[in-house]
């Protein structure tokens, strides 16, 4: 059996190549879902054990389902805690995208966490063996760490994250990032002042050369962003889809 890639190594080529990367989004705690997101032919796949459904008792079982059909995917952790990113990144993850992240200090911090002594703190203790366990020096090579921007507070520090060793991509949350900044639940499509918000934290990334990924609430939103300049869209979530879909199919079936 081939074994299967990362989708760090997916990214990095996609960045390296000038390309914008289009990725799911999984939230269920399924295993059989979560084949199923990792079979399609989206670039990046994250789990997320933050808003979703998955825990720590849950979360090498579907890593397991994902890799089975090819992909090592990332996940993101409930908050930016070592332990968490660690446990994480032993059950099989490529990577994590680390929620909140508010300066330099704390997105150095989880970037350590990511990394083995003499780059970091991580501890070694792999949990799984679908493929061969890597050398610290590879796997700190591989291991891709995202930090999330949405709060004011990242953007007034947004250098000094930018600026951090071992901080791989930032991604933006635009909800956190709007409700943060005072302006409720208003969004670039409705609010000129969003806009602007998500505008210059993408100009800032690109400006310093860091990979920027964007949450998105459609494909549209993917699109619209993608044409801006944005590295990496999230255009689709497993348990969206699997509701528009369901209720698709019932609407078919009842016509007449």
């Amino acid at each position: 059996m081939n074994q299967p890639v990362p989708d760090s190594t997916r990214l990095r080529a996609r960045w390296r190549d000038g390309e914008a990367a289009i990725g799911a989004w999984s939230v269920s705690a399924d295993p059989l879902v979560a084949e199923l997101v990792a079979a399609t032919e989206a670039d990046v796949v994250c789990v997320d054990a933050q808003h979703g459904y998955s825990d720590t008792a849950t979360l090498p079982g579907l890593l397991a389902s994902m890799r089975v059909v090819g992909r090592v995917p990332l996940v993101r952790v409930r908050w930016n805690e070592p332990g968490q990113i660690m446990r994480a990144l032993d059950a099989g993850a490529c990577g994590v995208v680390v929620p909140m992240v508010n300066n330099g200090a704390e997105a150095l911090a989880a970037a350590q966490a990511c990394r083995f002594p003499p780059n970091g703190i991580r501890s070694w203790g792999p949990l799984w063996s679908a493929r061969p366990i890597l050398p610290p020096e590879q796997a700190d090579a591989e291991t891709m760490c995202v930090v999330m921007i949405e709060t004011a507070q990242a953007v007034a520090n947004l250098a000094e994250i930018l600026a951090t060793p071992g901080v791989d991509a930032v991604y933006i949350g635009p909800n956190d990032l709007a409700l943060s900044s005072g302006f409720g639940r208003q969004t670039y499509r409705n609010s000129e002042a969003v806009d602007d918000l998500l505008t210059s934290v993408l100009t800032a990334a690109k400006a310093a050369g860091m990979p920027v990924g964007m949450h998105c609430s459609d494909a549209a939103m993917a699109h619209h962003w993608r044409d801006r300049g944005a590295s990496w869209l999230t255009a689709l979530t497993d348990m969206d889809v699997l509701a528009s879909g369901l209720q698709t199919a019932v609407e078919a079936a009842q016509q007449r």
